[in-house]
């Protein structure tokens, strides 16, 4: 490397970092023009004061599903004030004190007390304020499996949705975020029967679309020149095993930092490589953990095993949890499109139908995970 290739000490190879972190919200946003419009047709009766459909966004983690309701929100903000688009993180708010707290936040600009107000008088204090100012409610639930898991779903939905029963004229509209709508069977019947949301489904992204979409993170949060094409292809490669986005958003940004330490003016794949090695960890301990405990359970087992059929992975799975074959065959269908692990067929057995059972990431990493928990 000679000087003209090095990087001055107050030089950078960034033109703009937030454009690499992975909660930026950006202009662009392509490929999910279906999901975008769906979602936009259910919530325009707010618009008009009314309420609105509710949805629910179903995809694997990175697929744009938190993005999407953010975009929405924020043309809906910029478009009227009469609608209060609240977004609530369900793996830190995770109890219906906390979510309403942060509804209250979001309209008030202030938390609520912490102790001495019963719910009760805090969602009441909400619903006046909606009716009096003819405002309509709209409430993202993001992961909100984690409410299912801690218990505290069914109590959350049925306070929002069926509010309009206690006090008549207000509007609110509920939209859940999660990554299997499997994790939805804790729901009981007098949610889902006023629930009813239009289903909106992001898919992994595609090839061609994973480079499309960090090739323009890479123009707008880097300098020209400094990430070669090579590279960004490099880093779709990784993305593609994970399946999550989010993951090359960061791969760019922990590999730009790696060329200025090294003080060159370009990304090399080794900066790339190197990056993935301290990050993939990470990036697979954050998906492991929103994994239910039996799911783990069962992750766990295929990482101890290596290789298995489905019906002896079954009798283990049952012996641990007593839970039957059809929670485990749905598991195993989301474990697989969460690309933690492979269920092909093998051809063999009777109809051809045996499932060989692996994991898709080493053992090793799937157990340090999972022994976090």
């Amino acid at each position: 490397m000679n000087d003209n290739d090095m990087l001055l000490w107050d030089e950078t190879l960034f033109k703009d970092l937030e454009v690499l972190e992975p909660d930026y919200l950006p202009d662009y946003f392509p490929h999910r023009d279906t999901q975008l419009n769906t979602l936009r047709f259910a919530l325009r009766p707010a618009l008009r004061g009314m309420r609105p459909v509710n949805c629910l966004l179903v995809g694997p983690p990175g697929t744009g599903k938190t993005s999407a309701v953010m975009k929405v929100f924020r043309e809906i903000e910029a478009h009227t004030k009469n609608v209060v688009a609240v977004k609530i993180n369900c793996q830190i708010d995770s109890t219906r004190f906390a979510v309403v707290s942060r509804i209250y936040k979001k309209m008030f600009g202030i938390s609520p007390p912490t102790s001495g107000v019963a719910f009760r008088k805090l969602f009441e204090t909400i619903v006046d304020s909606l009716i009096s100012s003819e405002k309509v409610l709209l409430v993202a639930l993001d992961d909100l499996n984690y409410l299912c898991y801690e218990g505290h779903a069914n109590e959350v939905m049925y306070s929002l949705l069926r509010a309009h029963e206690q006090f008549p004229g207000v509007r609110v509209g509920v939209i859940g975020i999660l990554n299997d709508a499997s994790d939805l069977y804790k729901l009981d019947a007098r949610v889902n029967s006023v629930f009813l949301p239009e289903e909106i489904s992001f898919s992994h992204y595609e090839y061609s679309e994973i480079l499309d979409i960090l090739g323009d993170r890479a123009k707008y949060g880097f300098y020209p020149r400094v990430v070669p094409e090579e590279v960004l292809k490099l880093v779709v490669s990784y993305v593609e095993r994970t399946g999550d986005l989010r993951v090359g958003i960061d791969l760019l940004k922990r590999s730009g930092l790696n060329a200025e330490f090294r003080g060159s003016r370009t990304v090399s794949a080794a900066d790339v490589d190197k990056a993935y090695e301290s990050s993939k960890i990470l990036h697979l301990c954050r998906g492991i953990n929103i994994l239910s405990d039996s799911e783990k359970t069962l992750l766990e087992l295929v990482a101890k095993t290596g290789e298995i059929q489905a019906g002896e992975l079954y009798k283990n799975f049952h012996e641990l949890t007593e839970l039957g074959y059809t929670r485990f065959y749905g598991m195993v269908n989301k474990l697989q499109s969460l690309n933690y692990m492979d269920a092909d067929f093998s051809g063999k057995g009777q109809r051809g139908r045996t499932r060989i059972i692996k994991p898709r990431f080493e053992a090793e990493d799937i157990l340090k995970c999972i022994e976090k928990k």
